[in-house]
This record gives structure tokens, sequence and C-alpha cells, in this order.
């Protein structure tokens, strides 16, 4: 090979590195996962969310439906997700993405969720070999990716809407706490290592089996009130396709209340931590 040509691949090398680096950005990871209404399991994408700011494009996407959808392993752009309707299907993360980045952040946004999937017998423990821990490697992995084309990636906070499922017997139900907890501690202290992190909580309040087994919602709720940093978000008075399942309208509005209760937390957590004056 002749010095002239070992000059230009040298050359553009480095162009490309320059280019990298150029297009990196400092991201705030938001993990959304749990189950249907997560999923957005009636939000047809007939009925996605106009974006009149273009917002979207800039919104980093990775998603996963197991067995169902994904984005194929890779980042692309906040959207519709394909594996229920025929323009695909969307949950409350476009209103709370979208919401976020009009309020000054840079999110990107990773979504791990199935409809019909409890913590007790589907996500299971961590460690274990259940839809958390596959989650947790695939979060992983979207992470590295991020970081491989020069991003830097601070988690900022996981949205968990899910718990219907875990009404089905009194043992699932009563075991419920004790399971979010080691989920939450293990995904802020083990994973993610960011002690702090903003938790949102949410499950449908009247739901049929929340109503026959009404623990799981308060189980949501004490957790709320007893660990830091943590919110529950309420589905009371959100428009429904049927018993358990927002509306497209509801699921948007829902995101709304997560990213309200996320700005709330947001503001005491900043002012728990010490003075550098």
């Amino acid at each position: 090979m002749g010095n002239a040509m070992l000059k230009w691949i040298v050359i553009v090398a480095l162009l490309g590195v320059a280019h990298s680096v150029a297009w990196a950005e400092e991201l705030e990871l938001f993990i959304l996962a749990g189950q249907s209404n997560a999923q957005g399991w009636a939000g047809n994408g007939a009925s996605y969310p106009a974006d009149p700011d273009n917002a979207d494009k800039n919104i980093p996407f990775y998603w996963e439906t197991p067995k169902h959808s994904s984005s194929n392993g890779t980042w692309t752009h906040l959207q519709a997700q394909g594996g229920r309707f025929p323009k695909g299907h969307f949950g409350p993360e476009i209103a709370f993405a979208r919401n976020l980045r009009k309020a000054g952040y840079k999110p990107a946004l990773f979504k791990y969720t199935l409809g019909g999937t409890s913590l007790a017998a589907d996500w299971g423990e961590p460690g274990g070999k259940g839809m958390y821990g596959r989650m947790v490697e695939e979060l992983k992995k979207a992470i590295g990716l991020l970081e491989k084309e020069g991003h830097t990636v601070t988690p900022r906070g996981f949205v968990w809407i899910q718990g219907e499922s875990d009404g089905s017997s009194d043992t699932m139900a009563t075991g419920y706490e004790a399971r979010l907890k080691r989920l939450i501690d293990d995904l802020r202290g083990n994973v993610l290592q960011s002690p702090d992190l903003p938790v949102l909580l949410g499950v449908d309040e009247q739901h049929p089996l929340m109503k026959q087994r009404p623990i799981v919602v308060e189980t949501h709720k004490k957790i709320a009130h007893d660990v830091p940093f943590v919110a529950f978000t309420s589905m009371i008075g959100l428009p429904k396709a049927d018993t358990s399942h927002l509306t497209p309208e509801g699921l948007e509005e829902h995101g709304k209340r997560i990213f309200d209760a996320f700005v709330k937390i947001e503001k005491k957590r900043m002012k728990s931590k010490p003075s550098t004056k």
C-alpha cells in the first residue's frame, strides 16, 4: 500500500470519528415497562397523536414486545410500534417523551412491555430468566449501542405500568409488594447504579381484578408513600376502550400525568441534594 493511499485511509477514518463525536449527545434515559396499558393494547396507530413540532424524529426509541414486535435490536425514533394494528400501536410513552423534550430534556426512551403479564409468573425475580431478567439484558445492550456511538447516557426515570394480572389470585396479590420493591431496588442499585432514580407507578384502579383484590393498587400507593422519589399515577377518569384498556386519548392523557408526576419527583430529588455553595 502506497503512502498516499495510507494517508487517505487515515483521513477518512478521522473524518468518521469527527462526524460521530459531532453528533454525540448527552442523552437522558427513560425506561417504560409493564403490561397492556404500558404496551398500548388499544392504542391504535391510526389515532397516533399529531406531531406538529416534529419532536418524534429527535427522540431516540428502542422497544421490544417479546415474541410480537421490536425495533430489531437497534435505536430508531419515537413512533407507533407493530404487532397490534395495521398502523401499529402506541402507549403513554408518546405524550410522556414529547413533554420531556418540550421541557428541555433530551430523552432516549427504552420500552419493554407485554400485555397480560404478571410480576409473579412472568416478570420474575432479579437475576432470573423471566421477563425482568431478559429486559435487563436488552437494556444493557441498548445502552451499549448508544455509548458506542459516542453518546453519554444518564438514567433519569423508570415507568412501571403493571399489576392487574397479579390480582388473579390472593397469593399473587399479597406477594406483590415484596416483588415490586425487589424489582425497583435491583434496577436502581444493581443495574443502573442510580439509587435516587425517579420511579413512576401506574395500575388501572378500576380494573375488575383490582376491585376484587385492591391490595395491588394499595401496594402501588404504599410504595409511592414509603420509598423516596416514587410516585403513583392514577388512571381514574381516563377513557377506556373496554373494561381494561385505555383508548388512544386515554393513553395520551396518562402520558401527560406520568410527565407531571416525574416533574414533581424531580423537584423533590433536586432539593434533597446537598448544596454546592
